[in-house]
């Protein structure tokens, strides 16, 4: 049976690659524009699956139901309000990124405030990409692998070895998409593993959860999950924590973090930034935020019910979705499911590779050397690609002996990098003239009280996300107060005439609707309804 599970995984894994290659052959990679934005021809369908694909991974699958295995529904909001930061995206941001015609989003700092705000903007989306993001799309990719799998039993090595044995391999594969295929490449691989992925994890795992709940009854097991009313429940007090999310935080803190991350991070942003027009592109992260309501079917539901199946005896909550898979899933699918899961984890790694060399080059190596032409500048992004996917592989396998749960650390790390960033766009995109000075004052105080807060206010007595929220005030107070004590020259916004800014005619229509939808989600699992 391991035989047949194998070559299932290698079967599809291959063909995954097969149809990317022919996909994306003959395509232009020398040039900067065919590299890093995919000639600016991306449609919205594929805008929408490696948004998508970029999000969800094992550190979503494994780490998000991990957390509903503790807590309840309420960790939905990770997913949920994502929805209403990809609203805010389509409707705000990217006519201001895309209209400008910028490749990165340091690119729209230097517009704003000057060439050195763009070299710490660059900096700082390296180090994250290159110290927490990749290392721990890799490490939670590895865990899942390692248990569906039995690395460790099938070889008798220890569990570290197995799971580092896995992130060399995501890491090396996935590598091969990010430096050599470019963007298009990556956004291809992605639709293409998004299908499955759906199929894979948002019908059939959900459809055998229910069923092994029930006895062999699909209905019986929905019977049993909807009456866990305790689990049910969105809506947690003020002073709860990680990982629950408190009520206040739904509407304050937790959009901050998710703004931040769908709106501002050139891992996520950079496949609207290859559309082929400002409607696809808002096609794209609209449609992207109607299935971001539904992604928690599973994301959060497999939780809820392996906590149902095993109730407190798992020794650790990241371990509650990779075991329910091996007790739910006959054998004979887990080879497949193994190369979704694969799929997955190779469309965050080499998404979150590719943007980190994108702002390599454009914002780091341009600089230096201003002269370069496009085929010197992509063999370097090239370069510094597989030099941060061999950092990211050694630190990957050592994220197991953090203290924390895999969703946790990510959330939390953010804060450091991302939300400084995010102040900063936010006022760019306004005609408040901040002055290059404030961008390097907010961020210095903002890493201190930050890193203050979460270290000594949490987990008692406030939740990380009370921390987030209280710097965020603080940073737009500062931003604000020397625009007023030392305002900047004013800045014009630049156009690209290459780009077709005509917004999408239904964006407001779908946003609405967005809105509407999440509102629905949270009335259905609150006290008033399912959660009493």
């Amino acid at each position: 049976m391991n035989a047949f599970m194998i070559a299932t995984f290698v079967g599809f894994t291959a063909l995954v690659a097969v149809i990317s290659f022919f996909k994306t052959r003959g395509e232009d990679t020398a040039t900067k524009e065919g590299y890093f934005l995919a000639g600016r021809g991306l449609p919205a369908i594929v805008i929408c699956g490696s948004l998508l694909m970029t999000n969800i991974s094992a550190e979503q699958l494994v780490g998000q139901n991990g957390q509903s295995y503790v807590a309840t529904i309420g960790v939905f909001g990770w997913e949920v309000i994502a929805a209403l930061a990809l609203v805010l995206c389509a409707l705000f941001f990217l006519p201001k990124f895309i209209g400008n015609g910028i490749t990165t989003i340091p690119q729209f700092y230097e517009m704003r405030y000057g060439t050195a705000v763009r070299r710490l903007a660059a900096i700082g989306f390296a180090a994250y990409y290159v110290v927490a993001m990749l290392p721990l799309v890799l490490y939670a990719g590895s865990v899942v692998l390692e248990q569906l799998f039995g690395i460790s039993e099938m070889f008798g090595i220890s569990r570290f070895a197995a799971v580092a044995i896995c992130c060399v391999t995501i890491g090396v594969i996935g590598s091969i998409y990010a430096i050599f295929g470019g963007l298009r490449a990556v956004a291809v691989s992605d639709t293409i593993n998004g299908v499955g992925l759906m199929i894979g994890c948002g019908l059939v795992v959900p459809i055998l959860a229910f069923n092994y709940l029930g006895d062999g009854s699909f209905f019986n097991g929905l019977d049993i999950f909807f009456h866990a009313s305790e689990k049910l429940n969105a809506i947690a007090p003020a002073d709860a924590h990680a990982p629950w999310i408190p009520w206040p935080m739904i509407f304050t803190g937790l959009v901050v973090n998710d703004t931040q991350y769908w709106a501002t991070n050139q891992s996520i942003i950079q496949r609207a930034f290859g559309a082929k027009s400002m409607a696809e592109a808002q096609k794209g992260v609209l449609w992207t935020a109607v299935l971001k309501c539904f992604t928690p079917i599973f994301t959060v539901v497999p939780g809820i019910i392996a906590f149902l199946v095993f109730g407190n005896t798992l020794e650790a909550q990241d371990l509650a979705y990779p075991q329910l898979l091996l007790t739910i899933l006959p054998r004979p699918i887990l080879g497949f499911f193994a190369a979704v899961m694969f799929g997955a984890i190779l469309s965050s790694f080499n998404s979150v590779l590719n943007s980190a060399s994108t702002i390599f080059a454009m914002d780091i190596y341009s600089w230096a050397r201003p002269n370069a032409d496009d085929e010197t500048v992509v063999r370097a992004s090239k370069t510094f690609g597989t030099i941060v996917a061999v950092i990211s592989i050694a630190i990957s396998p050592f994220i197991m002996f953090f203290g924390q749960g895999i969703q946790a650390f990510l959330n939390e790390s953010m804060g450091y990098i991302l939300t400084p960033l995010f102040v900063m766009a936010i006022f760019g995109m306004t005609k408040i003239r901040v002055p290059q000075k404030a961008c390097f004052v907010m961020t210095a105080v903002h890493f201190v009280l930050y890193a203050i807060g979460l270290n000594t206010l949490t987990p008692e007595p406030f939740h990380s996300l009370y921390v987030l929220f209280f710097c965020f005030v603080i940073d737009m107070i500062i931003m604000f107060v020397f625009a007023k004590v030392s305002p900047s020259p004013e800045v014009a916004d630049l156009y690209d005439p290459s780009v077709d800014t005509t917004p999408w005619k239904y964006a407001k229509v779908e946003a609405i609707m967005v809105v509407c939808l999440i509102i629905a989600l949270y009335a259905i699992f609150s006290p008033l309804f399912l959660g009493s």
